[in-house]
């Protein structure tokens, strides 16, 4: 039988994307675990919920505005309701395979949202932020990038190989919008504005979640080679890995030097850190340059977390703004510093390329904001508006979990009662 090296291109592309699939528990353990018992079936249900009803938007409309046809640069205007998914020819089933790789991309970047607005937000209201964002915030931008769109003629072309803003920081940015829209945390400021900690219940569960990610960040970097036949994926496994754990040491030692101690929770998200901010770069870095992109990200995230809390007051249990979007953009950016020629075909600065490289990825950042923070800050007000976004303060109290679903993600902790351990007082003993 002759070797069909189509066919191994969609086994790889199915392959990654069941990989990119298991960075949806991945997330929702991570989640689970940086919040409270109370909330833990409630943090489930909108990881399960997103990823399908974000499915079905993307099939519906979402893959056509981001790869039908794009005449204008702005977006796609065919391959709607999967038109171009079909089995009667290889380019149908290639087309097909194709979907499946971007549906759980798509997932990725609306499940990002949750963290930043878990324990305080409205399950309708998320669900309903979950079909806008995958099928309309993030698809449109993503045309921009991977869909022949207008940021390919700026200069030599924007680069983001796998998505550090494409996805990260589109997510990211959509949850810092959210995040401001339905407020902090019952209890998560004194009246003076100072910072109440709200610990996990389970740091065990953050760290499966983080393991998860991880693992299938293999898939969502190298997978996005589309092609099985690709001899870089090695490469780019290797940058991967070399990114995610020079995060995690630049989160540990930085929360030493401010903290004196080696905080756990900054450095589960210095490996998301670390995995962001080498996804844009992963095929145009080598391995030494991969290492120092992650331990910036590593260290930025730590810096990140602290500046949203205390200075802004933005309350994000996770940490997902400082570790998607602020490290997205840098690991971006850092496109234009470290790129080499040798590996991915265009020099950054560092590397005799000047700045025009540099310039391009900073254009890039700041149309993802430009576009993704203010079209999902009028998408959260106007559902606050009609179905309301934050949940009551005695639904807070009790838990989402009961209050939205019924049940308890937890029964023994409570004898089924009322929610009410790890809750944190209205006026922190602090006043």
């Amino acid at each position: 039988m002759e070797f069909n090296p189509v066919a191994l291109d969609i086994i790889w592309m199915l392959l990654a994307a069941f990989l990119v699939f298991l960075m949806q528990p991945g997330f929702a353990m991570l989640e689970a675990g940086m919040t409270r018992a109370k909330n833990a079936g409630n943090i489930v249900m909108k990881n399960l919920m997103d990823f399908s009803v974000g499915t079905l938007a993307f099939a519906v409309v979402g893959f056509g505005f981001m790869f039908g046809t794009n005449d204008s640069g702005w977006f796609g205007t065919d391959g709607f309701f999967l038109s171009s998914v079909n089995p009667d020819s290889e380019e149908g089933l290639v087309n097909t395979a194709f979907w499946m790789f971007q549906v759980v991309f798509a997932a990725t970047a609306a499940t990002i949202v949750s963290g930043a607005i878990a324990e305080r937000t409205k399950f309708g209201a998320y669900i309903v932020f979950s079909i806008v964002i995958t099928a309309l915030i993030y698809p449109i931008y993503g045309s921009w990038v991977w869909g022949g769109g207008w940021l390919n003629n700026v200069g030599d072309g924007f680069i983001d190989f796998a998505g550090s803003t494409v996805v990260h920081s589109v997510g990211g940015w959509a949850a810092l919008a959210g995040a401001i829209v339905v407020g902090p945390r019952l209890g998560k400021f004194t009246s003076k504005g100072k910072p109440v900690a709200i610990p996990g219940h389970s740091i065990t569960l953050a760290a499966l979640g983080v393991f998860l990610l991880w693992f299938g960040w293999f898939g969502f970097n190298a997978g996005s080679t589309l092609s099985g036949n690709d001899l870089t994926i090695a490469t780019i496994a290797v940058t991967t890995n070399i990114s995610a754990a020079a995060g995690v040491v630049g989160a540990m030692t930085i929360s030493y030097v401010l903290f004196k101690r080696f905080d756990v929770t900054m450095a589960i998200n210095g490996a998301i850190a670390g995995l962001v901010a080498i996804t844009a770069g992963t095929a145009n870095v080598s391995p030494g340059m991969a290492m120092i992109i992650g331990l910036i990200g590593g260290i930025l995230v730590v810096f990140s977390v602290l500046a949203l809390e205390r200075i802004f007051k933005i309350d994000d249990p996770v940490g997902v703004i400082s570790a998607h979007g602020v490290v997205g953009a840098w690991g971006t950016l850092a496109v234009g510093l470290f790129a080499s020629a040798q590996y991915g075909g265009v020099d950054g600065l560092f590397f005799g390329g000047g700045i025009g490289q540099l310039w391009v990825q900073a254009v890039g950042v700041l149309a993802a904001f430009a576009w993704t923070f203010p079209v999902a800050f009028i998408a959260f007000k106007v559902i606050d508006k009609v179905i309301g976004m934050r949940a009551s303060d005695e639904e807070q109290l009790r838990g989402l979990d009961l209050t939205e679903h019924g049940a308890e993600g937890y029964p023994e902790f409570t004898g089924g009662l009322s929610g009410l351990p790890g809750d944190v007082p209205l006026v922190s003993p602090a006043d």
